[in-house]
C-alpha cells in the first residue's frame, strides 16, 4: 500500500497551505517573479504553478521563487537552482519552492513524491529547510534522496549531513546512512547504512536512473 493511501490527509493539507500561501504571496509581485532557476530537464508532463496561475514547464523554462512543481504520473523534472544546486523530482511529485538564494538556502516543501537534493561536494554549505508532513530536514550542503520508500517516507544520505526532525526527535544522518519516518508526526527510526539495492530503488523512483 503507498503513502498516499495510507495517509490521504496529508495531500490535502499540504495543497490547502500551499494555496494559502502562495495566495498570500501573489501580493508581492516583485519577488514572486524572481527568477531562480532553469528546469534543465522535463519528461512527460509537468507544470508550474504561480499565484493561482498554472502552466506547463518545459526543458529550459525559468523556475521562479514560490513556484509549486507539479509533475504527472510517470512524469519527471531536473531543475537548477542558482548555478550549482539540482532538485531531481519523480513521478507525482509536489514540491513548492517557498524561497530560494543561490548560495545561501532558504525554504522548500515537498508535499507528495520523491526528490534528491544535489549540491557538490567541496562548496561552501547552505542553509537549506526542507518542509514535508513527516518532518523537517535541515540541509548544510549535500545529496540526498527524500520520499516514499517502501511504505515508509525515507531519507538517504549520499554524502553530506543533514537534520532529520519529527515527533520532537533529531536525527542526523550521514554519508551512506538512511532513516524512515513511519507516518506523519512520528519521530524518525534509527539511522542505518543502505544498501546498494535501496538506493537504486529509492533513485530510480526520482528519476536519477
Amino acid at each position: 500500500m503507498g503513502l498516499g493511501s495510507r495517509y490521504p490527509m496529508s495531500r490535502r493539507v499540504f495543497l490547502a497551505g500551499s494555496a494559502a500561501a502562495l495566495s498570500f504571496y501573489g501580493v508581492r509581485t516583485t519577488q514572486a517573479n524572481t527568477v531562480i532557476g532553469t528546469a534543465v530537464e522535463v519528461r512527460g508532463s509537468v507544470n508550474r504553478k504561480q499565484a493561482g496561475q498554472l502552466e506547463a514547464l518545459a526543458s529550459g523554462g525559468n523556475v521562479m521563487d514560490r513556484d509549486l512543481i507539479q509533475t504527472g504520473a510517470e512524469s519527471f523534472a531536473t531543475l537548477e537552482l542558482g548555478s550549482d544546486t539540482k532538485l531531481m523530482l519523480g513521478s507525482q511529485t509536489e514540491l513548492l519552492i517557498d524561497e530560494f538564494i543561490a548560495g545561501q538556502g532558504g525554504t522548500i516543501e515537498l508535499g507528495t513524491g520523491q526528490m534528491i537534493f544535489d549540491r557538490p561536494e567541496g562548496l561552501p554549505k547552505i542553509d537549506l529547510a526542507l518542509r514535508t508532513t513527516f518532518g523537517m530536514i535541515g540541509v548544510r550542503g549535500t545529496k540526498f534522496f527524500a520520499g516514499p520508500n517502501r511504505g515508509v517516507f525515507a531519507v538517504f544520505v549520499e554524502h553530506g549531513l543533514v537534520e532529520v526532525s519529527g515527533g520532537g526527535v533529531t536525527r542526523e544522518v550521514g554519508r551512506g546512512q538512511g532513516v524512515e519516518i513511519a507516518s506523519p508526526g512520528a519521530a524518525p527510526g534509527e539511522v542505518l547504512a543502505w544498501g546498494a539495492a535501496r538506493i537504486e530503488e529509492a533513485y530510480r523512483s526520482a528519476g536519477a536512473m
